[in-house]
């Protein structure tokens, strides 16, 4: 009898997408089992969309110190209070067309990479119309409390941390599991780091900087860039530039002034190849990009962390030794000037990467809601 999984994200940000898709991408090839990915932004009204995803990214974007009190106030409101009410009135009215979806797949186990489908599902539970186990998986090194509802048949952390801070908000410890965050196989597959160089145009042994992502709060990429070529030494550097078409384009320019020494990219789904080729990454601190790095055993710099659940995974990786970080552009550059310059603490910080990453979590996820 074939298993039937469903997994439920939210594209306001990638990082929750991209967790679903590592769950499924874990289920390839295992018999009898059928895991289906749906997006919940797919199956609500624009407008409530707009509200959910496109306000999101706005406000990390151009009030990140907006988004940071909104974090921090909807983490500590009441979950009687009139704000919250209303809150969830309108993801109910807003929702019913996912609900229906759900029906129609009559779905074994449900896992919600975001709290949303899991907040919508606590309810369906408590009412009686659903009666397969919900399981969520939290994205980030830090626990907000809208990811915590009463009727989940279980809850996956990245941390031990994350662990102690789910029983203190009353999740029965039988049902909390350590499992890392998801990432995608690839990153915990053995690479050989002379031939992806290759691939690339790289030279295999020397230092290699992998820039990714946009420069909030650092100017574009380009500018970035020059900055980092600027510090001189012999290293090579990797931007990701992504769907930035426009940036894309100046990096190539710029390339052309630095042969050997900067090899801009476009969207790739590849990351893991050029990860390959790195020692020190220089990237957003999100749950589900840090964790590739942890994975692949990289140090990172970790840029201009928004406040709310960035500035959460910035002060574990932290803590923790792997990472440092930096605000501005003249951080950056002392930091990276910093790195270069003491390989060993770099070869260090890589090891505590490699020591903390989780490249089996959506297996090991995977194997729990397969198995209850």
């Amino acid at each position: 009898m074939t298993r039937k999984i469903l997994l439920l994200s939210v594209s306001a940000g990638a990082g929750h997408v991209r967790a679903a898709e590592a769950i499924r991408a874990a289920a390839q090839g295992a018999e009898a089992l059928e895991v289906r990915h749906l997006d919940v932004m797919d199956y609500v009204p624009a407008g409530f969309r707009k509200l959910y995803a496109d306000t999101y990214l706005k406000l990390v974007a151009k009030l990140p110190a907006v988004w940071g009190y909104l974090y921090q106030a909807s983490h500590e409101a009441e979950p009687d209070s009139t704000g919250e009410k209303i809150r969830r009135g309108v993801e109910r009215l807003s929702t019913r067309p996912l609900r229906k979806e759900i029906a129609a797949f009559k779905p074994d186990a449900i896992v919600c990479t975001h709290f949303l489908p899991a907040e919508m599902l606590d309810r369906m539970l408590r009412q009686g119309d659903i009666a397969c186990p919900v399981w969520v998986q939290v994205t980030d090194f830090d626990l907000h409390r809208m990811w915590v509802h009463e009727h989940m048949a279980g809850y996956f952390a990245a941390n031990d941390e994350v662990v102690f801070r789910m029983r203190a908000a009353g999740i029965p410890a039988q049902n909390i599991h350590l499992t890392g965050i998801p990432i995608m196989p690839a990153f915990g597959e053995p690479l050989d780091r002379a031939a992806c160089a290759a691939e690339y145009g790289m030279a295999p042994q020397r230092t290699t900087v992998m820039l990714m992502g946009g420069g909030a709060g650092m100017g574009s990429l380009d500018t970035v860039a020059e900055s980092l070529l600027a510090i001189g030494g012999d290293f090579q550097l990797v931007v990701l530039a992504g769907r930035n078409a426009a940036a894309l384009a100046a990096l190539q320019e710029m390339a052309k002034r630095y042969p050997g020494r900067l090899f801009p990219q476009g969207f790739t789904d590849k990351v893991e190849r050029l990860m390959a080729c790195a020692d020190l990454v220089i990237t957003k601190p999100g749950g589900l990009s840090t964790s590739e790095c942890l994975a692949m055993g990289k140090a990172m710099i970790l840029n201009s962390p928004i406040p709310g659940q960035e500035e959460r995974n910035a002060d574990y990786l932290l803590e923790q030794g792997v990472a440092l970080k930096a605000c501005d552009a003249v951080t950056l550059e002392y930091r990276v000037r910093l790195l270069l310059e003491d390989p060993a603490r770099l070869a260090d910080m890589c090891r505590k990467a490699r020591a903390l990453g989780r490249p089996d979590a959506g297996k090991a996820v995977l194997a729990r809601v397969v198995g209850q």
